[in-house]
């Protein structure tokens, strides 16, 4: 009744609309509360297809505007988001309109102008839709709780790149994601340094664990957060509510424990939690920039607790990790990046996956918003702040083990006798580069090639110039290289 109360107001209050908006089902010019109906099971359904959480991702700001003929027109309130919903779902979104409403012959996406508004608003979550439960779900609820902290729908296992680094780390958040409270995984506690993929997974527990039962209660929060709780809760004296709010959860979740340190009273009340919750068999899953072992300012006696069960490292990403991140990013984007672009910031951004995702989204957003194309002299261009960070003195050790990873060729090759193309051509490239990139006499750079004489350095250096003129793979191989050493 209260969808068909709101759908009967926008049909009442039709007269606000441009004239030239597409219309409804009755041709009359006013909004049929029909097409409300339909807009909203057809949410629900969508819903019900790809799952909540790509739809909150990318669905749950699409809008009706209207139906002209036989076609609906959604709104999207960017390109971005247009081109990505028409590509993935337009079929999914044609095929749900058809079966509500069989004179639908097309759904036409479109990017809402700016400033616009749309013909029928989205009347209600698919929660709300007639037939489908309107009480609140424990998600909503956690949502609202001043305890527990929103959880990132971006951060799930399926959108976790999984790399030699990271892997025992994920096995064992999955374990403890299949069934809280395993034996031996009681407390899991995830270590690593800054961006490396501990938050995610916490997440990733949090969502599966929500979503697989229901009957489970799931909070997390960061250690900052925790602290601010609990000193507000001394300030209201009401200590023993927060105690109880924590105590009463499935599985509690702390962030970042490192910034209790020094916090000796609270450090003292989660020390009590903790305990009180693995005495109950609840499930404790903790994350830190260090393990328990090395968190110098915690007590012994909660470190002694933190390390009883799982101790997983997230380790530091390796250059194939790093592709494999920003490949997935990309294919989830829906931009097409080259192969070169993505091999350049793999190989110049190692500190942490934050900034490699930030590096990405930031070429993205600037392709989008001067319709240019994704390049490696725009990424010089655009990043060139991050990129300086990493500025290094250039070494010739450093450059022979650059080409041997990137031909694919062991980097004693370069002292080698060996003069099979394979690696005769690798070896001219590193000597053209150590004469373009450092300060090194010829005789010096020779020695260093398996003490070869300054003529074969020079003939390297022709023979590198002379493919680069005439072989445009060739030359962009070796641009390619030169960026990654240089910038």
């Amino acid at each position: 009744m209260l969808l068909e109360a709101q759908a009967q107001q926008v049909y009442d209050t039709d007269s606000t609309l441009d004239a030239g908006s597409p219309r409804d089902l009755s041709g009359e010019g006013r909004l049929d509360s029909a097409l409300a109906l339909q807009w909203s099971r057809v949410r629900a359904r969508l819903q019900d297809e790809i799952g909540e959480v790509e739809y909150r991702n990318w669905l749950r700001q699409a809008a009706l505007h209207g139906l002209d003929g036989d076609e609906i027109t959604v709104m999207m309130p960017t390109r971005f988001l247009r081109d990505w919903v028409n590509k993935e779902y337009g079929a999914l979104l044609t095929s749900l309109w058809q079966s509500e409403n069989p004179a639908v012959r097309r759904v036409d996406i479109r990017t809402r102008p700016a400033g616009g508004s749309t013909a029928v608003p989205n009347l209600a979550e698919p929660s709300a839709v007639p037939g489908k439960s309107t009480q609140p779900t424990r998600r909503d609820a956690e949502d609202r709780s001043e305890t527990a902290a929103p959880l990132d729908p971006r951060f799930t296992f399926d959108t976790f790149v999984v790399g030699k680094p990271n892997e025992f780390a994920y096995a064992c958040a999955r374990r403890v994601a299949d069934g809280h409270a395993s034996p031996g995984f009681n407390p899991l506690f995830l270590y690593g340094g800054v961006g490396l993929g501990k938050t995610h997974l916490m997440h990733a527990i949090a969502w599966e664990l929500s979503q697989r039962a229901d009957e489970v209660t799931v909070a997390y929060m960061s250690a900052e957060k925790f602290m601010h709780r609990f000193v507000s809760a001394l300030r209201r004296q009401s200590t023993i509510e927060f105690k109880n709010e924590l105590r009463s959860v499935d599985v509690l979740m702390v962030d970042d424990l490192q910034f209790l340190i020094g916090k000796d009273g609270t450090q003292e009340e989660f020390f009590h939690t903790f305990n009180a919750l693995v005495d109950s068999g609840k499930q404790i899953i903790v994350s830190a920039d260090k393990s328990p072992s090395d968190l110098s300012g915690i007590e012994d006696r909660l470190r002694t607790r933190l390390g009883c069960g799982m101790v997983a490292d997230v380790h530091a990403t390796t250059y194939e990790l790093r592709l494999a991140i920003l490949e997935a990013k990309a294919a989830r984007a829906g931009v097409p990046v080259p192969g070169r672009v993505m091999e350049f910031l793999a190989q110049k951004i190692t500190a942490n996956v934050r900034e490699l995702e930030g590096a990405l989204n930031r070429l993205i957003a600037h392709a989008h918003l001067f319709d240019r194309p994704v390049t490696l002299e725009a990424a010089n261009e655009v990043l060139h702040d991050l990129l300086r960070a990493y500025d290094r003195k250039i070494t010739i050790e450093e450059i022979q083990k650059q080409v041997a990873d990137h031909y694919n060729i062991r980097i004693s090759e370069m002292s080698s006798v060996r003069r099979a193309r394979n690696i005769a051509r690798p070896r001219q490239v590193a000597m053209y580069l150590a004469k373009q990139l450092t300060s090194r006499s010829l005789p010096e750079i020779g020695r260093k090639f398996g003490n070869r004489d300054h003529t074969t350095v020079m003939h390297a250096v022709a023979k590198v110039t002379e493919l680069i003129a005439a072989d445009a793979d060739f030359a962009q191989d070796v641009d390619l290289l030169k960026r990654i050493l240089t910038v």
